[in-house]
């Protein structure tokens, strides 16, 4: 372990991974007490239709929206660390662009197509306004750009604390909700101006970093003639975007899947169960977070990215098999607590799902190797060859078997995903060679 934080880059990783950590592990409760009180001030029906529509909403804005913090970080990264700030400034304004154009186009999307298949989830007439004024919240959803610039400038630690905002205010208004008996649409209302704070929080800090490097002017959209000076930009956002649009949504979508098969009330005991599994994933996510843009500096065709990669794997995935003895522990009672007696189905799920953890904790890494050696195509079929493959799973053993086959669905899906990764890593590290880029490795 000595010899592994000797190396600056893995330092940097864990570094930056930690002060996300701190945060969510503040932001961890207040979300269960958002969740809990919103689960003892309503029917399991009503819980169940909060949670479809927030999921409704969140999935309709990751479909559509760019990665374009991946953007930022893949050009503005090495141009930053070679001090070239146009680049940098060309960078942030195409991520713009193609934030207010994704922005547009989800929200008018999502909006047009929720009253055709509204039924079908469950949201009936007396619910429809209150679901088409959620999705107003998609274009700040849905908006990458202002994380991409922090990530960049290096201040996860303000990415940590804005992180806090979204519990912090849902759990203060779900909590009023509760005590004062405010029912399903003060719920809504809790949930819809806890997203909108975490939000507006984020761009005000975005802005505030550019303000200080000299680089506001990077605050102005620019698609067709600002990409034109990134090459392989549009090839590059356009991948990125489908295959982090087929990630981010397996989530939500699973939990849309789960409500058209089994109804609103399996929805919210699926939403209970994945909630809780993850926070218990947090370690990875926050990992994989610093990991992008370190790895980004490297020179892929030697060892180092590559070893980097492993031991982050190694340690995450210890991690996970950590976390899958204390979620069957304690999965139980803290749900029996937090939620009542009628939601402790969802630990029967958990039970299943838990061994999921360990494999995409495991295995988070190997996707950002992929973008690393420009494989981002690849990368793209195996993500949505494995999503194609899990949502029939789900489908065939949600209706064979119930919540049960829903969460054999949900470990059989995450491991074709690895297994699909894991190929085409190995076969990047054997091409190595093949992918010398000097000018992006940076000495740590």
């Amino acid at each position: 372990m000595r010899r592994w934080f000797a190396d600056g880059a893995f330092r940097a990783v864990m570094r930056n991974a930690s002060y996300l950590g701190a945060a969510k592990a503040l932001a961890a409760p207040l979300g269960l007490i958002a969740l809990a009180a919103a689960g003892r001030g309503m029917t399991p029906e009503m819980f169940g239709l909060l949670m479809v529509v927030h999921a409704y909403a969140l999935g309709a804005g990751t479909i559509v929206k760019f990665q374009t913090w991946q953007v930022i970080i893949r050009y503005a990264a090495p141009a930053l660390a070679r001090k070239d700030r146009g680049v940098a400034r060309d960078a942030i304004r195409f991520a713009l662009g193609l934030d207010l154009i994704s922005a547009a186009v989800g929200m008018a999307g999502a909006m047009a197509l929720l009253p055709f298949i509204g039924g079908k989830l469950g949201i009936d007439a007396g619910v429809m306004p209150l679901a088409l004024i959620y999705c107003t919240l998609i274009p700040t959803m849905s908006a990458a750009t202002p994380t991409g610039v922090l990530r960049v400038l290096d201040r996860f630690d303000l990415i940590g604390a804005q992180q806090l905002v979204t519990p912090a205010v849902r759990a203060l208004g779900a909590a009023i909700c509760y005590f004062w008996g405010l029912g399903f649409t003060g719920f809504m209302v809790a949930w819809y101006v806890g997203d909108l704070a975490g939000d507006l929080v984020l761009w005000a800090l975005a802005a505030r970093e550019l303000r200080r490097h000299d680089l506001m002017d990077a605050f102005r959209p620019g698609l067709v003639k600002t990409a034109r000076r990134l090459p392989g930009a549009w090839g590059f956002a356009w991948t990125t975007n489908l295959a982090h649009s087929l990630y981010a949504a397996w989530g939500p979508v699973s939990n849309l899947v789960v409500a058209a098969v089994l109804g609103p009330a399996a929805a919210g005991l699926y939403k209970i169960a994945t909630t809780l599994l993850d926070s218990a994933k947090k370690p990875a996510d926050l990992v994989s977070r610093s990991f992008f843009p370190e790895v980004m500096r490297l020179d892929p065709a030697s060892k180092h990215p590559w070893r980097l990669g492993l031991r982050v794997g190694i340690i995450a995935g210890a991690v996970g098999l950590v976390l899958v003895a204390v979620v069957m522990i304690a999965g139980r009672p803290l749900i029996g607590f937090a939620f009542g007696e009628e939601y402790l189905e969802a630990f029967g799920l958990m039970q299943i799902m838990t061994w999921a953890l360990v494999v995409s904790m495991a295995t988070f890494q190997l996707e950002s190797l992929l973008y690393m050696v420009g494989r981002q195509v690849a990368s793209l079929v195996a993500r949505s060859a494995a999503t194609a493959i899990y949502l029939v799973i789900l489908y065939i053993l949600g209706h064979m078997f119930g919540l049960t086959g829903v969460g054999f669905a949900f470990l059989l899906g995450t491991i074709v995903m690895a297994g699909f990764m894991l190929a085409l890593t190995l076969q990047s590290f054997a091409r190595r060679a093949d992918y010398a880029q000097p000018e992006l490795a940076a000495p740590r």
